[in-house]
């Protein structure tokens, strides 16, 4: 794929939505930042439906950390693998009191040191809480990117790599919400709709079915 063709995939994402949000519901870096955390092999409906019950109650480091992971878990038993979760959680709690101010740190390198936050959490907290750039490739991102020929590669850091290298610098900091919601929602996994989706023109895998 060309640099034209990804510059107008991305001007064609950006013009259907200019402002892309994540799905995840929070108000706080520290909110945005548990819920990734939860949403590891779950649905982010899922995350949401627990969180609406956790923050109320709990929503600072200092607070979760005090419910236990006892106390912790009542709140999110609904979200799968639930148990080890909540042991990440409180022993993150735990380290953002003891280590940071009760503060998300804004490196990859601190925000990875925390329990059940890998390479994809941090991205996203870096992108969407503190709005660096950053590209979070989770199974949407890496099917859109290899499907449509935008930075096709073998694994996910692969992926990310080529991401950061050929998206265009002007639409950079978004991507990454633009391909997750194109893949949730129009280039499915089973069934691409390739029918209601705006860059079907451009996309390669368009191009090779076309062939076939």
């Amino acid at each position: 794929m060309n640099a034209a063709k990804r510059q107008e995939i991305f001007r064609r994402l950006h013009e259907d939505n200019p402002d892309p949000k994540t799905e995840l519901a929070y108000t706080t870096p520290f909110e945005l930042l548990i819920a990734v955390i939860l949403s590891a092999q779950a649905t982010d409906v899922s995350v949401n439906k627990a969180t609406a019950r956790l923050y109320p109650i709990a929503n600072t480091p200092q607070a979760i950390y005090e419910l236990g992971v006892e106390g912790l878990s009542e709140y999110i038993k609904t979200i799968g693998l639930y148990n080890s979760k909540a042991k990440n959680v409180i022993e993150t709690c735990r380290m953002l009191v003891e280590l940071h101010n009760g503060e998300v740190p804004q490196t990859r390198e601190a925000l990875e040191a925390l329990p059940g936050v890998g390479r994809k959490t941090a991205n996203v907290v870096l992108n969407t809480a503190f709005r660096q750039i950053a590209m979070a490739v989770d199974t949407h991102i890496f099917r859109v990117s290899n499907r449509t020929g935008i930075a096709p590669g073998k694994n996910v850091v692969e992926v990310e790599r080529q991401l950061m290298k050929f998206v265009p610098k002007n639409y950079l900091l978004d991507a990454h919400h633009w391909l997750i919601l194109h893949g949730r929602y129009v280039c499915q996994a089973r069934k691409p709709r390739c029918g209601s989706c705006r860059i079907e023109d451009l996309c390669d895998y368009k191009a090779k079915t076309s062939d076939d």
